[in-house]
């Protein structure tokens, strides 16, 4: 147990009401279990990945270009993304 190691244990202290004693009780913390990001397919401005509720895209683009080269990239890599899903989506049959 933590508490005899000489650790900190969070719990909470209260006088029970049966025994009238002084009790501590421990709380149950369990490591929280985050599963990682698969990479879909890694595009050339940025990456598609799933995770087990949702699907992420990231795009990042340079600011010393113009605007309308920002937004022809973002349109392709946008397009890009969307095959990768389909490409993924048919080759695990889910």
């Amino acid at each position: 147990m933590r508490l005899m190691e000489g650790k900190r244990v969070e719990g909470v202290m209260f006088i029970d009401k049966n025994t009238g004693k002084l009790t501590f009780k421990a709380y149950n913390r369990l490591p929280k279990v985050r599963h990682k990001d698969v990479l879909v397919k890694k595009l050339p401005w940025g990456w598609v990945k799933a995770s087990v509720a949702r699907k992420k895209r990231f795009t990042s683009v340079p600011n010393d270009i113009t605007l309308e080269e920002q937004l022809a990239i973002m349109d392709q890599e946008n397009e890009l993304a969307k095959r990768a899903l389909i490409e993924d989506y048919i080759i695990e049959g889910v």
